[in-house]
């Protein structure tokens, strides 16, 4: 029978190591790394001889939610305290790394949403794909502190269901124009910007930007059912606004010296995950 883990009557109640704390603790990390079997599923869409990009976007989805929660949890319940053994940030990172980057830049090499055929589409994919490895190894690249994100946050799921979208709006061109906007996002992976970090953000940001987050993800689900060719106008401009809001705050945050952690960064915050 196993013997119950020691509890210190000098410790306060919520820091005493207990079985069911332990337990919660890594749970928190197998729910972290959930979210590789999703992309999994996103993975096995693409290797289809017709993929659907509506259906790597909802398990994308799936996974971004598990991304979403398992940080807030993991401070919540003191993960790195509890569950010492695991590297709850390793996880996430690894997992971020193929949700955010691989799997979005895999999805617009194998729908032609840049420039050339196949043997030559992923030269368009290459410099993002390296510019978030550098972006993911930067030691600096979360400031917790100050709740923001070192250069642009290797959204590319978001970016790619914009890419997606280029060919109706721009015909022949929207390859060039995707692969524009692929060039430019990487150079903003690694040169010296700063980005809100939205589960750090704390009043009176944390609202507009979480919440912001929701009423993207609500447009884009509303958008999936004509996705890519017949999404109305209205419906894609209308999901513009939380990403151009969400830029335009980091620029403002940044110039205005409003990203101090008295204003953004959540208060003793642990860096246990997402």
């Amino acid at each position: 029978m196993t013997k119950p883990l020691p509890i210190d009557p000098e410790q306060p109640t919520e820091e005493r190591l207990t079985p069911r704390r332990v337990v919660a603790a890594y749970a928190v990390h197998v729910l972290t790394a959930s979210g590789i079997i999703f992309l999994f599923l996103a993975a096995m869409e693409l290797a289809r001889e017709e993929p659907s990009p509506v259906r790597v976007f909802l398990w994308l989805i799936v996974a971004t939610i598990v991304d979403s929660i398992d940080g807030p949890l993991a401070r919540r319940l003191h993960v790195k305290r509890f569950a010492p053994s695991i590297d709850g940030r390793a996880i996430d990172d690894i997992v971020d790394y193929i949700g955010f980057t691989f799997i979005p830049l895999l999805l617009v090499w194998r729908m032609d949403w840049v420039p050339g055929e196949a043997e030559l589409g992923w030269l368009w994919i290459a410099p993002p794909l390296v510019a978030s490895l550098f972006g993911f190894a930067n030691l600096e690249a979360k400031d917790e502190a100050r709740g923001l994100f070192r250069g642009f946050p290797s959204y590319w799921n978001i970016l790619a269901v914009y890419l997606g979208l280029l060919p109706a709006y721009f015909g022949a061109a929207g390859p060039w124009v995707g692969g524009g906007l692929l060039l430019f996002f990487a150079g903003l992976t690694v040169a010296p910007v700063w980005f809100i970090y939205p589960n750090l953000a704390r009043h009176p940001w944390r609202l507009p930007v979480l919440g912001g987050a929701v009423a993207w993800l609500i447009l884009l689900l509303a958008m999936l059912p004509f996705y890519p060719d017949r999404v109305p106008g209205w419906l894609t401009l209308a999901s513009l606004i939380y990403p151009v809001f969400y830029i335009l705050a980091s620029i403002h945050l940044r110039r205005t010296g409003q990203d101090g952690s008295s204003r953004l960064a959540a208060p003793h915050a642990e860096a246990d995950g997402g």
